[in-house]
């Protein structure tokens, strides 16, 4: 479910998504977002006031927050994480990276972001309270989050694919903020094509690769080092009973 929010053009609730065995995720616990530094000081109030964010997963690389900051949040009394999952050059292997379809894009910061991922994990499974993970569109580094977390979660593949597309409603005044910045326009030039969309085959791709080489997300989650006492409280703590 999308919350409107004045800064923020992506943030939404992933309460309420069924998984295979009837349970549900459980409402206002665990939400993505795009960047969090838009947030208005009324943005900001609801936040820490009505839907009583504790925990903030910044997901983005360390010079996109030494340049863009934390915003409002950053004088509220929440717990910030900062857990890139991408630190490199965007323009080193430009030309190669343009030639991989999105969803070989996520496969590889799915690889490489190990440790990032295992992190991320176990941060939401101890976290007592509503959370926030987020990078800039709230789309790609996102969107991996989500399906690593959906997936072990047992919620089914079409109903991840559905949840990274609902990011197209927006996307486009996202992609605009984004282009207005000289190192959101370099990114995107090391980015392939489709990454200005959202579409589902990309997410089904991924996916498929996800599945190809590891058997299961659950099984992924594992060998990036997430332990199985963290995959057991994650699910006590966002899922409620059918």
């Amino acid at each position: 479910m999308r919350i409107e929010l004045e800064g923020c053009l992506n943030f939404r609730d992933l309460g309420g998504y069924p998984t295979k065995g009837g349970a549900r995720l459980r409402h206002r616990l665990l939400y993505r977002s795009d960047a969090l530094h838009h947030l208005s000081a009324d943005d900001v109030r609801r936040l820490r006031d009505e839907i009583g964010i504790i925990s903030v997963l910044d997901l983005r690389s360390s010079g996109e927050l030494r340049n863009e900051g934390r915003g409002r949040l950053e004088h509220e009394p929440i717990a910030f994480h900062h857990v890139p999952l991408f630190e490199g050059d965007t323009n080193a292997g430009r030309e190669q990276a343009r030639q991989m379809s999105l969803a070989d894009t996520y496969f590889l910061l799915a690889e490489f972001a190990k440790s990032a991922v295992a992190r991320v994990v176990t941060l939401l499974s101890e976290c007592d309270g509503p959370a926030v993970y987020h990078c800039a569109a709230g789309k790609d580094r996102t969107g991996v989050i989500s399906a690593v977390l959906l997936g072990l979660l047992d919620v089914d593949n079409e109903v991840i694919v559905a949840d990274y597309a609902l990011s197209s409603e927006n996307l486009d005044a996202i992609v605009e903020r984004l282009m207005a910045s000289q190192g959101y326009k370099q990114m995107f030039a090391a980015l392939p094509p489709e990454t200005l969309h959202a579409n589902p085959e990309t997410m089904t791709g991924f996916l498929e690769r996800l599945a190809g080489r590891y058997g299961s997300i659950s099984e992924y989650a594992l060998s990036a080092g997430i332990d199985a006492a963290a995959i057991d409280q994650l699910k006590r703590r966002l899922l409620e009973p059918a």
